[in-house]
């Protein structure tokens, strides 16, 4: 048994507590030592260096994932392990004494139906006093199902899986989504007797109203797992449906109120002040029972009422716009299915072919690209590129012209999760050059799938020819330049870049 730990983070000071309490279980070297740490930099753009500790023994490696969350953060950090185990951990808990020996116990001996262990959180709360509303929050931590705050999975079962789905952006949901998928798979789940302590961060006054963008991810919930996924994600029913309500109120009492003031007619406006008095009522009844069952557990100081009451008044219009957000950005999520990866050729599939362009001005998209793209975005399909580019090798551009073509091509089309590029001539014979598969093999490889989880999409019989050779699905969307012969030979064909989209996310093989 061989595990690495994975932490995301974005450079908080905990990090650094989190990395000693680590490495001072491995003090005078343990046989339950990681093979090593990995420390994924989840911030958009460089930073100050991250607080890291004096190497100990255990190398501890540092990769970046730009930004793109937390979910995305844990992707890069398990394709780069080469263990059979992966251990997340958050990067503001602190592994108890003994965590490695103690996790290397929980791991050992699991039968291979098991995917993952989850260790124990322990929230430490003010001995002196009753918790605050965030303290209580915090505290929930504690016995929360399948949590990354301290949860191990194979690393197999995450490839199998296609890994953390990167359309959760926040550290919210990305974790009872994956654990939901591995169960669903016939996966089991386990609860092993390690135990790391999560300290209660001081949280700023508007830190629980912020808290409501959730709701747009409890939108992707229900469009992946169906209805009943908060049961099986063991969640209770949650507070929306009163949110509506008296955010409905609050409105029909500010909408009923201008009528009241300047209807010029006496029955006109005793029905409008009738109807706003009443909203209003409602909306003043149902915010000060939910102020009233926030401030009741907890220490009731002069501070904690305040932001009870005025965050109470604030949380159930943030949650309904967060609902109506994630409902008009989830709205065509779909449950994953099919291949994990689409790769795509460059010039005349994505963009318009101009022979050895270094010129990111001259790039055009091909019709419909970006709508093909977001198509698979929305599904959780990752995208990549695998594309010749023989003008590096015949002088005519530079690698760093096809990276800037390639940067345009995102700036036009959305983010593309890998790049492979072929700077060799046919005649170098190398591995890479397509109809060879190196490129598809790689991009795979990088993207912690197999070349049998992708689809490739191209227009020129190399494209297909590679994706056989790599053993993935070649979809062909014939162009000008496609040959009868190459459409002829072509075990799936699609006559434009939305339609081979379209056999994609059927699953269907037909011409």
């Amino acid at each position: 048994m061989s595990y690495t730990v994975v932490v995301p983070t974005i450079g908080r000071e905990s990090l650094r507590v989190l990395l000693d309490a680590l490495l001072a279980s491995l003090n005078g070297g343990s046989a339950a030592a990681p093979h090593e740490i990995i420390v994924v930099d989840d911030r958009p753009r460089p930073g100050a260096p991250l607080p890291l500790p004096p190497a100990a023994g255990v190398e501890v490696r540092v990769l970046r994932s730009g930004g793109r969350g937390p979910a995305a953060a844990r992707n890069t950090g398990w394709r780069a392990a080469a263990t059979e185990w992966v251990a997340f951990l958050d990067d503001d808990v602190v592994p108890e004494p003994g965590w490695p020996a103690r996790l290397a116990a929980d791991l050992a001996d699991l039968p291979p139906r098991v995917a993952g262990s989850q260790g124990g959180v322990v929230v430490p709360l003010p001995a002196d006093r009753r918790p605050t509303d965030w303290e209580r929050g915090t505290a929930g931590l504690a016995g929360a199902d399948w949590i990354t705050a301290d949860m191990a999975y194979r690393r197999g079962v995450l490839a199998a899986l296609g890994g953390f789905d990167e359309r959760f952006r926040r550290a919210y949901r990305e974790d009872a989504d994956l654990a939901l998928r591995a169960l669903a798979a016939g996966h089991r789940l386990v609860r092993g007797a390690r135990q790391a302590t999560h300290p209660v961060r001081p949280a700023p006054f508007w830190a629980s109203v912020r808290a409501q963008a959730g709701n747009a991810d409890d939108v992707l919930m229900w469009r992946v797992h169906g209805r009943g996924w908060r049961a099986r994600a063991g969640e209770g029913r949650g507070l929306l449906r009163r949110h509506v309500l008296t955010t409905g109120a609050g409105l029909a009492a500010l909408a009923a109120t201008p009528v009241a003031l300047a209807a010029p007619r006496p029955d006109t406006r005793a029905a409008a002040t009738a109807a706003a008095v009443t909203a209003g009522a409602v909306w003043a009844v149902l915010t000060a029972r939910f102020a009233s069952a926030r401030i009741r557990p907890g220490p009731r100081t002069a501070g904690e009422v305040v932001r009870m009451a005025v965050t109470s008044a604030a949380i159930p219009p943030a949650a309904v716009r967060h609902r109506l957000r994630g409902l008009a950005l989830h709205r065509r999520a779909r449950a994953w299915g099919g291949p994990r990866v689409v790769l795509f050729d460059r010039d005349d599939t994505l963009i318009r072919d101009v022979p050895y362009n270094g010129d990111p001005a001259r790039v055009e998209p091909m019709p419909g690209a970006r709508r093909a793209l977001d198509r698979l975005r929305d599904h959780g399909v990752r995208i990549g590129v695998v594309s010749n580019q023989s003008g590096v090798a015949k002088g005519r551009i530079t690698t760093g012209d096809v990276r800037r073509v390639n940067a345009r091509v995102e700036e036009l089309l959305g983010r593309i999760d890998v790049w492979e590029f072929c700077p060799h001539d046919h005649a170098d014979g190398c591995e890479c050059r397509k109809p060879r598969p190196g490129m598809i093999q790689r991009a795979a490889r990088r993207l912690g799938a197999l070349p049998s989880d992708c689809a490739v999409i191209g227009d020129i019989g190399g494209d297909i020819e590679a994706a056989a050779a790599a053993g993935a699905r070649g979809i062909l969307v014939p162009t000008g330049r496609t040959r009868p012969v190459e459409i002829a030979r072509a075990a799936e064909t699609a006559p434009t870049l939305e339609a081979a989209v379209d056999l994609v996310l059927g699953g269907r093989r037909f011409r």
